[in-house]
């Protein structure tokens, strides 16, 4: 979706987890003496030796590709090249999914450590794009907000609405993402950032030229230095990004915006035609384990909704963070993204196109 996974770089656990594609190929035929399970997620978004701990436990071995984006994970699933059995796309990708009949029903009978450890509100806002909880299991979430340097402001950031205020001209940072560009646009403007509606998208592609002449610039990576740098004092970032940049610069604050924003989820989903089913359940069923869920969120600092991983999180700070665990029911108007189809993708585009070249 957004975020870059790719925060951390380890390439000694890359080594470990990565295999070459050349060990992919005919893996659907290949099961091994005791079987295997074929997974496909973002880089750097698990911890290594869980996998070791697994295929010790389960005599299972697990067959680990990566993808970056979303959008390159979706054709080489859809196209069946590999025979994978688990993926881990994100919200929207995974409404894409379900519409194409791509995904299969999950059992949550063989899945029991989910309904036992997932909170029911990650349940509830995966709603959003998986609308009777059927084919996803929270894995890693986050929001999206403003991190803004205390010593650079007049006074506290607390809305969509103070990035476009002119005595910060210069010290904006947004995001360079069609989605997160409008979907602050369309908070503000008190519309669901996936309106296809044309009159809101034009509102919302206004508002961000007349922002347009305030923006220091528009970032993806390259937000976190900034910041730390104290380049820029508001920023658009992603919540699992702010934890980090607080720990180098304690002037970083991190703030949900009043008028409402982005909860993103990323989530295990099993293939229509997964060919080891059952071991793709054995397998979500373990990430799903309370002490499994803490050495990943320990890992890749993203968010975790296993509840019971966060009651085992040693260090206080970082348990009851408001950054890493808000109380989501403390917040109005969150969403999350869904597939708005070829279409809908292309209208948004074109609009930010236009933004862009203004």
């Amino acid at each position: 979706m957004k975020k870059n996974r790719m925060y951390y770089i380890r390439q000694s656990a890359a080594a470990l987890t990565i295999l070459l594609s050349a060990s992919l190929c005919g893996c659907s035929s290949d099961k091994g003496v005791n079987g295997q399970v074929i997974v496909y997620n973002w880089g750097e978004y698990i911890d290594p030796e869980t996998l070791l701990m697994f295929e010790e436990e389960y005599g299972i071995k697990v067959i680990y590709d990566e993808f970056e984006t979303n959008e390159s994970m979706y054709p080489k699933v859809e196209s069946g090249a590999v025979a994978y059995d688990i993926a881990c796309p994100s919200d929207y990708m995974i409404s894409r999914m379900i519409q194409n009949g791509m995904l299969s029903e999950i059992n949550y009978e063989n899945i029991p450590n989910a309904k036992k450890n997932i909170g029911a509100q990650y349940f509830e806002q995966s709603r959003g794009f998986d609308p009777e909880n059927k084919y996803a299991i929270p894995y890693c979430w986050g929001t999206v907000g403003i991190l803004y340097n205390r010593t650079m402001v007049e006074e506290p950031i607390t809305c969509w609405e103070q990035l476009w205020d002119e005595k910060y001209a210069d010290n904006i940072l947004m995001q360079d993402s069609v989605r997160d560009a409008f979907m602050v646009a369309e908070k503000l403007n008190g519309h669901s950032m996936n309106t296809l509606d044309p009159a809101e998208l034009e509102a919302a592609k206004n508002l961000l030229i007349e922002q347009k002449p305030l923006v220091q610039a528009y970032v993806v990576d390259q937000v976190r230095d900034k910041m730390i740098g104290g380049e820029a004092a508001i920023g658009v970032i992603y919540s699992g990004e702010a934890i980090y940049t607080q720990k180098e610069n304690p002037d970083l604050v991190y703030v949900i915006p009043e008028e409402g924003t982005n909860v993103w989820i990323d989530s295990w989903v099993i293939l229509k035609n997964a060919p080891n089913k059952e071991n793709a359940e054995k397998f979500i069923n373990f990430m799903c384990r309370e002490d499994i869920a803490l050495m990943n969120f320990e890992y890749i600092t993203y968010s975790t909704p296993n509840e019971a991983a966060r009651e085992l999180i040693e260090e206080e700070e970082i348990k009851n963070s408001e950054i890493a665990f808000p109380d989501l029911s403390q917040y109005g108007n969150l969403e999350t993204y869904v597939y708005l189809g070829e279409d809908g993708d292309y209208l948004y585009n074109e609009l930010w196109k236009e933004v862009k070249a203004y």
